[in-house]
């Protein structure tokens, strides 16, 4: 049945990865819900079963930035299940230049943190490449770990990518004040590092700990409960609307007294809410800025489109990043 639904699909040039009808059937199903497995492990089976769908109508390729057990990584499989081509690549940068040539069908890319903000990698990629579209985002709560195959006391040195490290600072502090911190490329590595140097520990992930046959000496050692990571789901394509969306827009204003206001308050007299809105240098010899926003509504609605128009007359560039559904926040 999957296979003839992509033979149809191939046919009348539709998408095999559609996320509005994939949040919708995962609505449906948590709504209709009643028995004993809680929420989170409902949402990863029927994500299993839709990625296999999918792997019976096209071989999606995705790519993240690595290695592996990564969390751009976990991210990725949330996103799209285990049956998909997943492209390891070395940078973020890579991932959008996987996308703008074709060798990739879509990417997954940190956008924020809510313990240390903007990931200026990925913004800096859209202004270079304003043609690759935001197609779904991933919110993750992000839960670190401390991995490592020796007692805590005899722990001497600490690896993990310097973000990790920042968010279990006041913990690493308290727990091992005797191991030196490292940082390293990724959680991934960070692991592979505790397994092979006795005296070694990670801060990563539990999916990191299984794969390379670490103990979780700690489980949940981030300084903040409430840290959590959202991802772009990047691509080429657009997505149809949904009752519970949000677009992105990346625009540029003169540099003048007064220009922010004037263009923020399209938005208000639109009454359209803000979700996220970030401020990034301009690759300009004048001190200028691009500002990046999400906002509730697809591009499709009528007032978003009278939005869009308005904001025309008081930016100098502005680009539509997409729409896509509203995600609702997973463990990772």
């Amino acid at each position: 049945l999957a296979a003839e639904i992509g033979k149809v699909k191939n046919d009348h040039g539709t998408e095999v990865f559609s996320p509005a009808r994939e949040e919708e059937v995962f609505k449906n199903v948590l709504e209709a819900h009643k028995g004993p497995l809680d929420p989170n492990t409902i949402r990863a089976i029927f994500r299993e079963i839709m990625s296999g769908s999918r792997a019976l109508q096209k071989v999606v390729k995705v790519a993240f930035l690595g290695p592996k057990y990564s969390f751009s990584h976990l991210a990725a499989v949330e996103r799209f299940g285990q049956a998909v081509d997943f492209i390891e690549v070395g940078s973020i940068a890579a991932v959008f230049e996987d996308i703008n040539r074709s060798h990739a069908d879509f990417g997954v890319v940190p956008l924020e943190n809510s313990t240390d903000g903007r990931v200026a990698d990925t913004l800096d990629m859209f202004m270079r490449l304003p043609q690759v579209k935001i197609c779904a985002e991933v919110r993750l709560r992000i839960h670190h770990n401390l991995l490592a195959n020796c007692e805590q006391q005899e722990i001497r040195r600490v690896y993990s990518k310097s973000q990790p490290l920042s968010q279990c600072r006041s913990w690493l502090s308290k727990n091992v004040p005797h191991a030196s911190q490292h940082e390293v490329a990724s959680t991934a590595v960070a692991a592979e590092l505790a397994q092979r140097e006795p005296g070694a520990a990670a801060v990563a992930s539990r999916q990191a700990a299984v794969h390379y046959g670490l103990r979780i000496l700690f489980a949940d050692i981030e300084d903040s409960p409430y840290n959590e990571t959202r991802f772009a789901v990047i691509g080429t394509q657009e997505n149809a609307r949904t009752s519970h969306d949000k677009t992105a827009i990346m625009f540029k204003i003169p540099h003048q007294p007064g220009t922010l206001v004037e263009t923020l308050n399209v938005f208000k007299q639109s009454k359209l809410n803000l979700t996220w809105i970030e401020s990034f240098p301009a690759k300009s010899p004048k001190p200028e800025y691009v500002f990046f926003v999400d906002f509730e509504g697809h591009q499709d609605d009528p007032k978003v489109k009278k939005a869009l128009t308005a904001l025309q007359d008081h930016c100098e560039q502005l680009s539509v990043l997409g729409s896509f559904p509203i995600a609702t926040a997973v463990s990772g």
